[in-house]
C-alpha cells in the first residue's frame, strides 16, 4: 500500500501543479461570478480526476495477476508508453514556450469565463481534469500503478482517495481561501495568475519531462 502511495504521490502532484486550470480557477475567483462558477470549476474538476483514476483503475486490474516478485511485462509496456508520451509533450511544451518580449498565449475559452455558470464551471473543470492529455496521462499512469499492485477494494480506495486529494489541491486551496476572505484575497490571486501564465509552458515542460522520466523508469523496473 505504502509503495502504490508513493508511486502515485508524483503523478498526482504533476496534476496538481499544471498552470492553466490555476489560471482559470483564478480568473473565475476576479469575475462578477465568482462563487458559483469556482465551486462549480472545483467539483468538477475533482469529479474528472476521480472518473479518470478510476476507469483506468478498473482496467489495469483486468490484467492477469502474477507473482509479486515476477515481472510485468504487460504493465511495463504501458507504463513506458505512457512515459514516453510524457516527454513527447515536455518537448512540445518547451517549444511553445514565449520568447523574450512576448506576451504568453492563453487558451481562447478563458476570454468567456466571466459569464460563465457554475454549471458550464463544472463542465469546464471535468474537461480540464479528465480529458486534458496531459492530465488523463498522469491519471492513467496512476491507474496502472493502483490496478496492477494487487490491493484489496478497500485499499484501493485509499489509494485513489490520497490521489484525488492531493491532485486536487492546487484549485482547491484558492477557492477556499477565497471563500473564506475573499476581500483580501484578490491581489494576492492576480499576482499568481500572472505569474503563472508568464512561466505555464516553462514549468509544464519541466514537470512533464521529470514525471516521464520517473514513468519510465518505473516500466523498466516491472520487467
Amino acid at each position: 500500500m505504502n509503495g502504490v502511495v508513493g508511486d502515485i504521490l508524483p503523478l498526482a502532484i504533476g496534476i496538481a501543479i499544471s498552470p492553466i486550470p490555476i489560471i482559470a480557477a483564478i480568473l473565475m475567483l476576479l469575475s462578477p461570478k465568482a462563487k458559483g462558477t469556482s465551486v462549480g470549476f472545483l467539483a468538477g474538476w475533482v469529479l474528472g480526476i476521480v472518473v479518470a483514476v478510476v476507469v483506468f483503475t478498473l482496467l489495469s486490474a483486468i490484467i492477469p495477476e502474477q507473482d509479486p516478485d515476477a515481472s510485468k511485462p504487460i504493465a511495463g509496456t504501458i507504463k513506458l508508453v505512457l512515459g514516453v508520451l510524457l516527454l513527447l509533450l515536455a518537448a512540445r511544451q518547451w517549444r511553445s514556450r514565449p520568447k523574450a518580449g512576448e506576451e504568453a498565449a492563453l487558451p481562447k475559452w478563458m476570454a468567456a469565463i466571466d459569464g460563465m455558470t457554475a454549471v458550464r464551471g463544472l463542465v469546464l473543470g471535468f474537461l480540464l481534469s479528465a480529458v486534458n492529455p496531459k492530465n488523463l496521462l498522469m491519471a492513467a499512469a496512476a491507474g496502472v500503478v493502483i490496478g496492477t499492485a494487487g490491493l484489496d477494494a478497500g485499499a484501493s480506495a485509499v489509494a485513489i482517495l490520497v490521489f484525488t486529494v492531493v491532485a486536487a489541491i492546487s484549485v482547491a486551496g484558492p477557492v477556499i481561501a477565497y471563500l473564506v476572505a475573499s476581500a483580501r484575497m484578490a491581489g494576492p490571486l492576480e499576482a499568481l495568475r500572472a505569474w503563472l501564465v508568464h512561466n505555464n509552458a516553462t514549468v509544464m515542460a519541466v514537470l512533464l519531462l521529470v514525471i516521464g522520466v520517473v514513468v519510465i523508469g518505473k516500466g523498466i523496473g516491472s520487467f
